[in-house]
């Protein structure tokens, strides 16, 4: 364990691991369970396959529980989602009753477990009614909201935030993510793992057959959109912005690279739509991937000229995240997480509309010299402020406050490239 953190150290730096084991040292005997609703595909679990076992290397003995769900209830959890990001989807009694049954179902199946550890964390709306089949607990419950919530369907939210009250904290990625709750509410903003699979340094051998592999021209410039095929993440809105720049740089390629998760039902329409769109034109490429092809995301994102995540609504954005970290020129939605990670004009650029967009691929392709500064700071200003170490101190952070009750203010401060 030691060597995992010792890695960390030669990527993050050694203050960060240093201050990870000052906050460790008096949580060891604590049990921290995590609770999600799925082991692969999207944010949260990406970042719980990185933060348990850092946890563990801390000497926190730390649990990562899947709760199991029928396809009605992820149906309900996804229009859930919708609303909480601003959709005014109707919501039947009958699918709030599948969704509390599942989740009494998973209350029982996980009792032991929860009911032994210090400290719960329960990701995003899935498992959250849980914690009404434990009234008489002892240990602290924190819901840690990953979503866009700042302007939710109020009905929506009126339902969950009967839940959210029930718990001991809550944690969410922005400030205006949030509404009033009867808790501490504490601001993490999500992270990468430097040392993953989709993160680590690659051979420039391995970059260079990545292209060929999907049918890429590897001598001309390529724009990338990594996402779920969610209509979020506007998929047909870089389709549109391709096309307007293409006009101006008939070579340029365009390749939507995204995977389906378990509790995702919507992502078969949306790749529907996302086809229509494309048409027949070859130089479009959609690449439906496995949830855990991390490498070859990773390839794809180093071996692109531009990344792009044009969100129309974003809780954080770790592809962003990722594709800064590759040092590579990125154009993001003005919305949610992107804003805190894409500086306009320093570690990126911010557009609002597909022709917005558009601009930019021209100007960044034109200007090979700021597409590479604008990289480069936008890599080191993933280093300072985005990678798990920092997350996981936030975290251990917060825990110690609510196990001790401690009343101090505790400033977490983003460093400027």
């Amino acid at each position: 364990m030691s060597d995992l953190l010792d890695r960390y150290a030669a990527v993050a730096g050694r203050e960060s691991v240093d201050q990870l084991c000052q906050l460790a040292a008096p949580l060891k005997h604590i049990t921290i369970t995590h609770v999600s609703a799925t082991p692969l595909g999207g944010g949260v679990a990406e970042i719980l396959h990185s933060m348990v076992p850092l946890t563990e290397a801390l000497g926190i003995t730390t649990k990562w529980q899947i709760i199991n769900g029928s396809a009605e209830f992820y149906q309900c959890t996804k229009d859930f989602h919708n609303s909480l990001q601003g959709n005014h989807t109707s919501i039947s009694s009958a699918q709030l009753k599948v969704y509390e049954t599942i989740n009494e179902a998973n209350a029982e199946t996980l009792r032991h477990n929860l009911e032994t550890s210090d400290v719960v964390i329960i990701h995003d709306p899935q498992p959250m009614a849980m914690i009404t089949h434990f009234p008489e607990r002892k240990n602290k419950w924190i819901w840690r909201c990953h979503i866009d919530a700042s302007r939710p369907y109020w009905p929506v939210w009126k339902y969950l935030s009967g839940f959210a009250k029930q718990y001991d904290a809550s944690i969410f990625s922005l400030v205006d993510f949030t509404h009033p709750l009867p808790h501490p509410m504490f601001l993490v903003p999500p992270s990468i793992d430097p040392l993953s699979e989709k993160n680590r340094d690659l051979e420039q051998e391995e970059i260079d057959k990545i292209r060929p592999l999907f049918g890429i021209d590897p001598e001309r410039p390529l724009v990338l959109q990594v996402s779920r095929f969610d209509r979020f993440k506007d998929p047909i809105g870089v389709i549109e912005a391709f096309r307007l720049a293409r006009k101006f740089n008939p070579g340029i390629q365009l390749a939507l690279a995204g995977s389906g998760a378990q509790d995702d039902p919507e992502g078969e329409v949306v790749l529907g739509e996302v086809k229509r769109a494309a048409g027949n034109n070859p130089d479009i490429h959609i690449l439906l991937l496995p949830p855990d092809a991390h490498r070859l995301i990773n390839a794809l994102q180093r071996s692109a000229d531009i990344i792009m995540q044009k969100s129309i609504k974003e809780g954080f954005g770790l592809t962003v995240t990722e594709g800064l970290w590759k040092g590579k020129p990125l154009i993001g939605g003005n919305v949610g997480g992107i804003r805190l990670q894409v500086i306009h004009k320093e570690t990126g650029f911010i557009v609002n509309t597909p022709e917005g967009a558009a601009y930019r691929i021209r100007h960044l392709l034109q200007h090979r010299q700021i597409a590479e500064e604008v990289g480069a700071a936008g890599k080191e200003y993933i280093r300072k402020n985005f990678l798990i170490t920092r997350h996981l101190r936030d975290y251990l952070s917060l825990i110690y406050s609510l196990l001790f009750e401690s009343n101090d203010q505790i400033e977490l401060p983003t460093v400027r490239p």
